[in-house]
């Protein structure tokens, strides 16, 4: 029996991978693109990607693979989607005025009740909800790429979203099994854009100054901080790196201002840098074998999940 029903506007990668955590949780989930085709496109794409996970026992939930594709269905209209959800998660494209333009038309559609949550990985909700009707019901509920695999969720309020909406919305997300976080107010880039954006700017510099090439930058990370980052994060492991964070702060914060003063500008990701980078990647990955390679990411994302899991 279903939960209640949820309601997905957008049928790409992120579209498929909400629609497959609600119905994970036994939510039936509504599918809406203004490309119906892509909707089919979804479901078949939806129906593989679970019977996978299913025989490599890494699908989520008590249902079946079968169970959970039978609860997501192909709406024709706005109207239809979003009739009688309590939650409404839109997935269109990171385009500013697209994203006014759904939520005014959502707006229309709605009862005092709905909260109408945005994956938009950049725009803050005060900048496409401050002419509804119902703003107070709208939020930003932020996953990162691939949400199956990755159980992140950053939700962000707007100024004029209920204190309700947020608690609901965490809740929602806590019961399908993502790891919600609530900022307690707009910023630019949310958190997780902002600390990625500031590793990245210093991979790019370190590159681009001669330190080290592309294989190893992305060593120091996967084989180095991503391993202790993935279980503690950067404070705790600073707590855990000394005798508590007083200590370590004591021990290590002049090394730590003097190296961060020698920081250089904001990259500008072009030039030769960025031919250097391009081809080094091609050469570990070249672009017909992104797929492969996507995959091959989502099912060790999937075990390192699992693994977290365990106590």
């Amino acid at each position: 029996m279903s939960k209640g029903k949820v309601g997905i506007i957008g049928s790409g990668l992120i579209g498929r991978s909400w629609a497959m955590l609600f119905a994970g949780a036994g939510y039936t989930v509504d599918l809406f693109d203004v490309d119906g085709k892509k909707v089919d496109e979804a479901l078949t794409d939806i129906e593989a990607q679970l019977a996978n996970l299913e025989t490599k026992g890494l699908l989520r939930g008590t249902l079946s693979s079968k169970q959970q594709h039978q609860l997501i269905r192909k709406c024709a209209t706005m109207a239809e989607c979003l009739k009688g959800a309590i939650h409404v998660q839109e997935c269109v494209f990171e385009n500013l005025e697209l994203k006014q333009k759904v939520f005014l038309e959502m707006d229309k559609l709605v009862d005092d009740r709905t909260v109408l949550c945005s994956s938009t990985s950049c725009f803050p909700p005060s900048a496409f909800t401050k002419d509804m009707k119902h703003r107070n019901q709208a939020i930003v509920g932020h996953p990162v790429n691939p949400p199956y695999y990755v159980p992140l969720v950053e939700i962000v309020p707007a100024p004029w979203t209920s204190p309700d909406v947020a608690i609901r919305t965490r809740a929602l997300m806590k019961e399908i099994g993502q790891k919600p976080v609530l900022l307690k107010k707009e910023v630019e880039g949310f958190v997780l854009n902002r600390i990625q954006y500031a590793i990245l700017n210093e991979c790019w510099r370190l590159i681009q100054d001669g330190v080290v090439d592309t294989t190893d930058m992305d060593t120091v990370m996967s084989e180095g901080l991503g391993m202790r980052y993935a279980f503690l994060g950067p404070l705790e492991t600073a707590h855990l790196n000394a005798e508590g964070m007083l200590e370590y702060a004591e021990k290590y914060a002049k090394g730590i201002v003097k190296v961060s003063k020698t920081f250089g500008p904001v990259p500008t990701y072009d030039g030769p840098t960025l031919a250097k980078v391009n081809a080094e990647l091609l050469e570990k990955v070249p672009l017909k074998d992104l797929q492969k390679r996507r995959q091959w990411r989502d099912v060790k994302l999937a075990e390192l999940a699992k693994l977290k899991k365990q106590p």
